[in-house]
């Protein structure tokens, strides 16, 4: 087999994963708006509940983007609570996510890469990682042991190992964005907590409860 041929060659994790994700966000998409509205907005007030973020003082959110659940409403929230507000910007050189503290959802954001909402850099200060109390962890697909598949980047895999020990991570999804089983690897992380419109799913206990 040629290198070029061995190059686009692709693991059955991988096959796995993209399968996987094309199939939930074909579904996600398919979801009436009036019906995303709905789940977003008992979605956010479930987060808004939580006792790590009412405790929390700098949280680190995301921004709707596409048809995911709208997290506007827990920012807004969030930010006249007096928190203070991170939301992530890729850093294109360095395949990372920076973090920078917003002020506002008007002036403070901007279409970035891949036409996600991001924090203005002229305007908004960066952070430590380490500074972030409670961070909300995008996803496509979620299981009940924790499992998270993203968007294929990598970034949160890279930048959630930055933050310190305890952080409670946390989904915020649609109910059909849980799977029996998300394939995963050695560096896909997991999240501590999944808020759905139905429920709320500790991660650990479900693990706990399925192991032999």
């Amino acid at each position: 087999m040629s290198a070029s041929a061995q190059h686009r060659t692709v693991s059955p994790l991988r096959a796995e994963k993209r399968t996987l994700r094309t199939r939930i966000l074909a579904a996600r998409d398919a979801l009436p708006a009036i019906d995303r509205a709905a789940a977003s907005s008992a979605i956010c007030g479930a987060l808004a509940e939580l006792p790590e973020f009412r405790q929390a003082g700098r949280v680190l959110l995301t921004l709707p983007f596409g048809s995911e659940t709208d997290t506007r409403p827990l920012a807004e929230h969030a930010l006249e609570d007096g928190k203070r507000v991170l939301l992530p910007r890729v850093d294109r050189a360095a395949r990372m996510l920076e973090l920078r503290e917003i002020r506002s959802l008007v002036q403070d954001i901007a279409a970035g890469r891949w036409n996600i909402p991001e924090p203005r850099p002229e305007l908004c200060p960066l952070v430590d990682p380490r500074e972030v109390d409670w961070v909300l962890v995008p996803g496509v697909a979620f299981d009940r042991a924790g499992g998270r598949l993203g968007y294929g980047g990598g970034f949160y895999d890279r930048l959630l190992p930055l933050l310190r020990p305890g952080v409670q991570r946390v989904a915020g999804a649609f109910a059909m964005q849980l799977v029996e089983r998300v394939p995963r690897g050695k560096h896909d992380l997991a999240v501590d907590l999944i808020v759905t419109e139905d429920s709320t799913l500790q991660a650990l206990e479900f693990f706990t409860e399925s192991a032999p």
